[in-house]
């Protein structure tokens, strides 16, 4: 490991991004360690993002690879089509948020750790950021406010502070 960038921790094992644009990664196999399926696809990498126990590659294309524990994130297959034009993503414990260039949202992962947003998704355009906790997501919408989805303990529910984060 010479060039490294950045690196980003999962519970279980590590990714380092290297000053070429690809990625290596080590630890559990079976939680993120073991990258040699798309390994041929890391390049080009702008940034990876971690859940406990998966990883995703956003590339500078803005196409996204993902490996790890499936249902925690490491497969992106059901929303793959639609990460096109990402340019940020977030994660949880267990799931993974992208905003894409038309500040809508792509979920995928673990539905109990915020990867289900379909109630809140006609709320969730010009999104300008996404924040996760362990299992709840919170997105900072163009106009100042806040929109949030996940388990309500966790910060998936602002309700009964809406009023006072539509006066910020």
């Amino acid at each position: 490991l010479q060039n490294v960038k950045d690196i980003r921790a999962a519970a279980w094992a590590f990714a380092a991004l290297l000053g070429n644009g690809t990625v290596v990664a080590w630890g559990n196999p079976g939680m993120g360690g073991d990258y040699l399926e798309v390994q041929d696809q890391l390049t080009d990498v702008c940034s990876v993002h971690a859940t406990s126990t998966a990883f995703a590659a956003l590339k500078t294309d803005g196409s996204v690879v993902t490996w790890g524990h499936g249902v925690h994130g490491g497969d992106s297959s059901s929303v793959q089509g639609q990460l096109i034009k990402v340019v940020d993503i977030s994660s949880t414990d267990r799931a993974f948020a992208a905003i894409l260039s038309d500040g809508s949202v792509v979920t995928w992962g673990d539905s109990d750790y915020g990867a289900d947003s379909r109630q809140v998704q006609h709320q969730l355009r010009n999104v300008k950021q996404l924040q996760g906790t362990d299992r709840a997501f919170c997105a900072i919408l163009g106009d100042g406010s806040v929109v949030t989805w996940g388990i309500a303990m966790f910060g998936g529910d602002c309700s009964s502070v809406q009023e006072q984060l539509k006066r910020l």
